[in-house]
């Protein structure tokens, strides 16, 4: 993502400002008078389980280390990126960072983040499967640590897919995509005001190119040189082409939900109006807290492929500043804040998965109610997001393929148009970042 001059200007200027009036005490950055380490804690967690499981853990840190006191940062998704990158450039970053992995490229390259090979205990590093060290590796570092993904799954109105009578798949036996279709067919009213799926697409992209994992899609390619190019093979057509096919040609799926988020698409789940509706797995809180008394909700597998029930994820991740003059303390905080029994009380909090083999084994996460099961199921299969890496992908997505993909969703381009934007137009964009 391209950096910002103007506004870095002003910021880095308040910041410098507040780093002075911090530095007062005289004992340092973090440090003070009696010798007492702070470390900054930036946290994303928004869910109210969540955010009160990360304070606990904060509390329960400091009353055992009262020598290195953690405090809690409250941050917020939504501007993250910049957020980071001003403090960043202002010398004024959060100790430890909570973030996503397929926002950590810029960063790691960038020089912004510590590598966190040397300070990794072996605890944690043999407790993550190596698929989810691969979310957080760059060139030859590792810059976070993954603990807590979400596979996107089919959540299904119950009570429309018994008296249909069609095959409920299993995470052992999962819908094919023609099988999917013909489904969604079955499923519809076909009167235009009863789907079998609500695809809630507003931002295509991800979703699209995570569950063509599937069926082969990979979209991006590196050469020998390690240059990263965009290829549309067939198996990158199976995804998007249910998609449009559902929504253009069988009307199975709804297209006024094209343009929506998950949530917005709930009050018609709960109406009956869609039987079921494509979501990341921690939206089931959501659902689990709003859906009217009596409602019977069910979570299925996502449709799979000839590659299986694979998907492509972009765990949630805790850093530390290459800046931090404390990442010994840093990493001895993330991993007490990531012992089995924690992560797995971070996981119930934000209704996600751990990344933890340790944490995946707690039967609360193994229960079948909410779902829970399907999902642990569905773990081993999550691997890294096709464009982790990729520099210049944040400017793909949202210059080139975004419209892309929504304008060939809702019919507007056909998709040989989609192809050529997707390739032609994408490997100008990722060739001004591989220079």
């Amino acid at each position: 993502m391209l950096k910002k001059p103007a506004r870095l200007t002003v910021t880095a200027v308040a910041l410098a400002s507040l780093l002075l009036t911090g530095c007062s005490d005289g004992g340092g950055r973090g440090r003070d008078a009696d010798g007492r380490i702070t470390l900054r804690f930036q946290s994303l967690a928004w869910q109210k389980e969540s955010v009160d499981a990360n304070k606990e853990l904060v509390e329960e840190w400091n009353a055992a280390h009262p020598e290195v006191r953690v405090e809690y940062v409250h941050g917020s998704w939504d501007s993250v990126h910049d957020q980071l990158l001003t403090s960043f450039e202002g010398g004024e970053a959060p100790d430890i960072i909570h973030d996503a992995s397929d926002d950590l490229a810029d960063f790691a390259y960038g020089g912004y983040l510590a590598d966190l090979r040397k300070l990794l205990p072996a605890r944690l590093r043999s407790d993550i499967p190596r698929r989810g060290w691969e979310t957080t590796t760059f060139g030859e570092g590792v810059y976070g640590v993954p603990f807590l993904q979400e596979p996107r799954v089919l959540i299904a109105n119950e009570k429309i897919l018994e008296e249909s009578g069609v095959r409920v798949p299993t995470p052992e036996r999962p819908w094919s995509w023609p099988e999917f279709r013909q489904i969604a067919k079955e499923l519809s009213g076909g009167d235009g005001k009863t789907f079998g799926v609500a695809w809630p697409l507003k931002d295509p992209v991800s979703a699209t190119l995570n569950l063509g994992l599937s069926a082969g899609g990979q979209l991006f390619h590196r050469d020998e040189d390690g240059r990263a190019e965009v290829r549309f093979t067939e198996g990158d057509a199976v995804v998007a082409d249910t998609v449009h096919d559902q929504v253009n040609t069988d009307r199975s799926a709804s297209a006024a939900t094209l343009g929506m988020g998950g949530s917005d698409t709930l009050p018609g789940f709960f109406g009956g109006k869609y039987a079921m509706v494509p979501l990341g797995f921690s939206y089931r809180q959501q659902i689990a807290q709003q859906a009217p008394e009596g409602f019977r909700w069910k979570v299925l597998p996502a449709p799979a492929g000839d590659e299986g029930p694979v998907q492509g994820v972009s765990p949630q991740t805790l850093s530390i500043a290459e800046d931090s003059p404390y990442k010994k303390e840093a990493m001895e905080f993330i991993d007490f804040f990531l012992q089995p029994a924690n992560m797995a009380r971070l996981a119930k909090g934000d209704w996600m998965l751990p990344t933890g083999t340790a944490a995946l084994k707690d039967p609360a996460l193994r229960t079948e109610k909410d779902g829970w099961a399907t999902g642990a199921a569905l773990a081993e299969h999550l691997v890294p997001a096709p464009a982790q890496s990729v520099r210049g992908y944040p400017e793909w997505k949202d210059k080139v393929a975004t419209p892309a993909y929504q304008e060939y969703y809702s019919g507007a381009i056909d998709a040989e148009e989609l192809r050529k934007r997707l390739v032609e137009d994408g490997n100008l964009v990722l060739a001004r970042y591989q220079r």
